[in-house]
């Protein structure tokens, strides 16, 4: 029944998926909301219920429900797991998710596509639970794919609109390059391993145990373990939105607001860690591969915060926010500190849902307004909206005591014992950070208000469903990092021992006194973030219109985010149509013209032929006919049924017989 659990943590939600889509109309929507978030708190508290046996046993729960593949080579089933590691995912992905249906019972309430929006949601939380529970890389890239069709699904759930059906596409397709290099990366270590080890298997035990037979083999000029680890980091570019992969993450927002919070925080977005964390011992073999890691989740990082600074739609500065912080989190796994990329993971799950769900509130409360430049003095008309947002802002921006902070000091604190250059694009990232959070808060809810009067007089604070799920979020944004305190206040720290018996850790080494030095650094640099934003945007020490002007080619940069949209669009897109029409002109002009021009050959044999047949052959049988009648006509004659003229005919012939035979003898003679 232990085992049990896990089926049923994944069936909850997908059982209740079906239920709503097939007979959400026939219950009514308090029918649907009741369905749709009981059935993912249920699966919360068996999660839960699941951890606490696993924490009681101090071993791994494995379910093997049934075999999937049967072949002489290998085998595989549809089986479960469930260890540190997905221990922490799992909590997070039902926790969090159970809180953001409860708010979108609230928000989504005058939606009409109601029962399609939670079986979407459902079915999400349905694959991203696969993909975390999986016992073998098959099984979990099955829920990997899941997550990239519920997202498409969801992003473009108001399809009706050409641009956010067009979100949703870009979401699906770009997914599906990293998805291809993902396959490649997974056969190439499943055909490797088999080959040097004779055990072929999809397992993540096996793989573990076996991964040593593949360090040793070359592919296209690099280790296999380099090669896989690559293809698999590419994979989850993909997923997790690191260039040159990311461009997909922004236009997510098309979608409601809650499956913004639910792909950015808790689900979709995490996976690419995830991977990683969980193939630790792979990565682990190939340090080509974490340094290429560690560059590009830094300068991810850095890339999307710049682009964070000008954006004016609220949801826009979270989704590159979201960027910027995953980037964080492969910084964190390139330097080898995959358990601090997890705790990234855990605390921005906390603070970046309250963010995403409170931006839904402020828009819910300016009747679907996005734009920051509209807003102002919000505040005083949604104060737990705004506190709860303020929070969340002091979160994400590393200030002590709440949960960012101590996540992303120790992200910088593992990088700088690894590479300099690497800590100092964290540290601008960590500033810029805070600049462009506080610029949102203060553009929203502090200065002049920017709404006519109209639209003032309407502004209201969100239901209960909603305010109160933030505030569970919030709480845990304060608390929720003190499961890793730094190494100088000599504290007791859960999370990295936690992970350990999953994950790889490794313990960066210094004295207290460099770590208590970052750390101020660090802090300081965040405050000096909040400080420029409230004299730029608060007392207006510095004209914005004036410093546009001034770095008005920098600031057209990033308004336009680096032009990469429209250069995605020149090179692949419309090079794509481009070379489409190239094959589309070879196609009518030589591969038609060869068909059209062996048509008319063909055409011109059977007229020849049938001309032949008609006028030789038909003429030769015609003739042949004519003369066989004629001759009839005339044998005809003969036959008249006289004997006197057949007697008569007999000696005549026998005389003409007889008269030749003496002529040939007298001549013979």
């Amino acid at each position: 029944m232990e085992n049990n659990l896990l089926l049923w943590i994944i069936l909850c939600p997908l059982i209740s998926s079906v239920v709503v889509r097939l007979f959400g109309k026939t219950l009514g929507r308090k029918a649907v909301h009741w369905v749709a978030s009981g059935s993912v708190l249920l699966s919360f508290a068996l999660a839960v219920t699941s951890v606490a046996q696993f924490v009681g046993s101090h071993h791994i729960q494995v379910h093997k429900v049934f075999l999937w593949l049967d072949t002489d080579l290998f085998q595989t089933w549809v089986g479960f797991q469930l260890d540190s590691l997905s221990c922490l995912m799992v909590c997070i992905i039902t926790g969090v998710g159970s809180l953001i249906h409860i708010y979108s019972t609230g928000y989504m309430a005058h939606e009409k596509a109601f029962e399609r929006y939670f079986a979407y949601l459902n079915l999400f939380m349905a694959m991203m639970l696969t993909l975390v529970l999986a016992d073998n890389a098959l099984l979990m890239f099955v829920g990997w794919e899941g997550v990239g069709l519920c997202s498409y699904l969801l992003i473009g759930f108001y399809y009706s609109d050409h641009q956010n059906a067009d979100a949703g596409k870009k979401a699906f397709v770009v997914n599906r390059v990293g998805d291809f290099a993902f396959i490649i990366g997974l056969l190439t270590l499943f055909w490797t391993m088999g080959i040097q080890t004779g055990v072929w298997s999809f397992d993540f035990q096996d793989i573990k145990e076996y991964s040593w037979a593949i360090e040793n083999v070359h592919l296209f000029g690099v280790s296999a373990a380099v090669f896989v680890t690559l293809m698999m980091f590419i994979g989850a570019t993909g997923k997790s939105a690191q260039i040159p992969l990311y461009v997909w993450l922004p236009d997510a927002m098309a979608g409601p607001t809650p499956v913004s919070a639910l792909i950015h925080a808790a689900t979709m977005v995490t996976s690419g860690i995830y991977l990683i964390s969980r193939l630790s011992f792979l990565f682990d073999m190939a340090p080509a591969t974490l340094h290429v890691i560690a560059w590009i989740g830094g300068l991810t990082a850095l890339f999307a915060a710049t682009i964070a600074l000008v954006q004016n739609d609220i949801k826009k500065v979270l989704a590159y926010s979201t960027v910027s912080q995953l980037g964080y989190m492969f910084l964190a796994c390139g330097v080898g500190a995959y358990a601090s990329g997890m705790f990234h993971v855990t605390t921005h799950a906390f603070f970046k849902a309250l963010l995403f769900l409170a931006a839904g509130s402020v828009i819910h409360a300016c009747h679907h307004e996005q734009d920051m430049r509209k807003m102002g003095q919000l505040k005083s008309k949604i104060p737990s909206t705004y506190k709860t947002y303020l929070i969340g802002a002091i979160a994400i921006s590393g200030v002590f005591p709440f949960a960012g902070f101590f996540s992303k000091d120790e992200i910088l604190w593992q990088v700088w014992n690894h590479s300099k250059a690497l800590w100092i694009i964290g540290l601008v990232t960590a500033g810029m950070t805070a600049f462009y959070m506080f610029r949102s808060v203060f553009l929203t809810f502090w200065g002049d208000r920017r709404m006519d009067d109209h639209h003032w007089n309407q502004v209201h604070e969100s239901p209960a469903s909603m305010t109160a799920v933030l505030w569970i979020l919030a709480g845990l944004s304060l608390i929720g990092g003190w499961v890793w305190w730094p190494g100088f206040m000599q504290l007791s720290s859960f999370f990295p021992h936690w992970l350990e018996s999953s994950v790889v850790v490794h313990h960066a080494h210094g004295s207290h006194a460099a770590e208590i030095s970052l750390t101020l650094i660090s802090l300081g640099v965040a405050l000096s973030g909040i400080a420029l934003a409230y004299q730029i945007y608060v007392r207006k020490l510095f004209s914005t219109q004036k410093l546009k002007e001034t770095l008005s080619f920098v600031h057209r940069c990033l308004e336009h985010k680096y032009y990469v949209d429209e250069a995605y669009e020149k090179i692949w897109v419309q090079g794509t149509k481009k070379l489409s029409q190239s094959f589309s002109i070879f196609d009518q002009r030589i591969v038609d013209g060869v068909v059209n021009w062996t048509s008319r050959a063909l055409k011109f044999c059977v007229f020849v032929m049938g001309s032949f047949d008609r006028f030789v052959v038909d003429g030769l049988v015609n003739l042949s006919g004519y003369i066989t009648a004629s001759i009839g006509l005339m044998v005809r004659k003969i036959q008249n049924g006289q004997i006197q003229l057949y007697l008569a005919t007999m000696l005549a012939a026998c005389g003409v017989l007889t008269a030749l035979w003496v002529k040939y003898y007298l001549l013979q003679g």
